[in-house]
C-alpha cells in the first residue's frame, strides 16, 4: 500500500549536474516539481544545487546560461542527478567518468535523466543494473553496455540507481519521488497544480497509477462544489464501492473520502488565500453546507482556521 502523508520527511538535498547543451525542459520538469513541493507544503521537502564539473557556467541547447552554485568534486547530498541531454557522447570523457566515480561516494543515490544514463553507464556505475535512456539511443546503449539490463521504459528505479528516458519521464519521475518521500498527498496536490486550466503542463501526467483510481480522482475534481457520493462515483468508473475502496487504498493509501476531502480542502485553501471570499462563500464552493463544517475540517487538514491563514 502507498503511503497517504509523511509528515516526518528529512529535506532531499539533491545536485543537478549540468553539461554544455543541457535540456531547458528536462531541467525545469525536474525542479518545478519540487518547487512546488516545497511551495505547496510550506516547508523545504527538496534543497537542489546546480552543478557543472568545474563549477564554471554551462549554456543549454537553446542559450540559457546557468551559474552552477559549485562544482561537482565540492558537492554531497542525498541524490546526483545527471543531465546531459545533447551532445553527451561529447561528455564520456575521462573527467567525467572520473568526476561520476568520486560523487558516487558522496550522493548515495545516482541518476541519469535523458541520455545521462551513457554517462554513468560509462564510468561503470549502471552494471547489473535495469537502465533505460532516451528512446532514439536505447539500440546503441544496449550494444556499448551490454553489462547493463537496457529496458524500454519511462524511467527506471533499481535501488539507489535511477535512469529515465527524456524530458516529459523526468515529471513523472520526479512526482514519483514525491510521493515515496513525501507521501501520495503531496503528490497529488502537485500532479492537480500543473493539471490546472490554461497551464501548459506534460501531458502524460497521472492523477493515479491505476485507470480506474485515475478516472474516479478526475470525478472528484469535477464535482468539488456539487460532490458526488463515493458510491456514485464507483457506479461512473463500473466498479463498486468495496472494490473502488480497495484499489484507491492500493494506489494511493488513502479511502476515497480522504482523497475526496483533500481535494475540496485544496480548493477552500486556494479561495482562501487568492480571494477575498466570505468563508461561508468559500465552503459552498468547496462542497460543505455550512462554513463550521469547514473550517473544522479546514482546521485538521492544515493545522490553522481559513481566517487565521488569510491573515497570515
Amino acid at each position: 500500500m502507498r503511503n497517504w502523508e509523511n509528515q516526518n520527511a528529512a529535506v532531499q538535498r539533491i545536485g543537478v549536474l549540468l553539461f554544455e547543451s543541457f535540456s531547458n525542459h528536462c531541467l525545469a520538469n525536474t525542479v518545478e516539481p519540487l518547487r512546488a513541493a516545497n511551495t505547496l507544503s510550506g516547508r523545504v521537502l527538496y534543497d537542489w544545487r546546480f552543478l557543472s564539473l568545474d563549477g564554471a557556467p554551462v549554456t543549454s541547447s537553446s542559450g540559457l546560461q546557468i551559474a552552477p552554485h559549485g562544482k561537482l568534486a565540492e558537492a554531497s547530498g542525498d541524490m546526483l542527478a545527471v543531465m546531459p541531454s545533447y551532445d553527451f557522447k561529447r561528455h564520456a570523457n575521462t573527467v567525467t567518468v572520473r568526476g561520476l566515480r568520486s560523487a558516487a561516494r558522496r550522493f548515495p543515490t545516482l541518476a541519469g535523466f535523458d541520455t545521462g544514463s551513457w554517462l554513468l553507464a560509462e564510468a561503470g556505475l549502471l552494471t547489473g543494473r535495469r537502465a533505460t535512456i532516451h528512446w532514439e539511443e536505447l539500440g546503441s546503449f544496449a550494444e556499448k553496455f551490454p553489462d547493463v539490463e537496457t529496458v524500454r521504459e519511462r524511467y527506471v528505479i533499481d535501488s539507489n540507481r535511477i535512469t529515465c528516458s527524456g524530458a516529459m519521464a523526468a515529471f513523472d519521475l520526479v512526482m514519483e519521488m514525491i510521493a515515496q518521500t513525501s507521501g501520495e498527498a503531496l503528490r497529488l496536490e502537485v500532479a492537480t497544480l500543473f493539471m490546472s486550466p490554461g497551464v501548459s503542463a506534460p501531458q502524460n501526467v497521472l492523477l493515479a497509477r491505476t485507470k480506474t483510481v485515475s478516472r474516479a480522482v478526475a470525478l472528484m475534481q469535477e464535482h468539488l462544489e456539487e460532490p458526488l457520493s463515493i458510491g456514485e462515483i464507483a457506479r461512473r468508473v463500473g466498479r463498486s464501492q468495496k472494490d473502488l475502496e480497495a484499489r484507491m487504498k492500493a494506489d494511493l493509501g488513502a479511502s476515497p473520502q480522504t482523497v475526496y476531502r483533500r481535494f475540496r480542502l485544496i480548493l477552500a485553501r486556494k479561495l482562501v488565500l487568492e480571494t477575498e471570499l466570505p468563508v461561508g462563500e468559500i465552503a459552498l464552493r468547496s462542497g460543505y453546507q455550512n462554513a463550521s463544517a469547514m473550517t473544522r475540517a479546514f482546521r485538521e487538514e492544515f493545522g490553522t482556521a481559513p481566517r487565521h491563514m488569510r491573515v497570515g
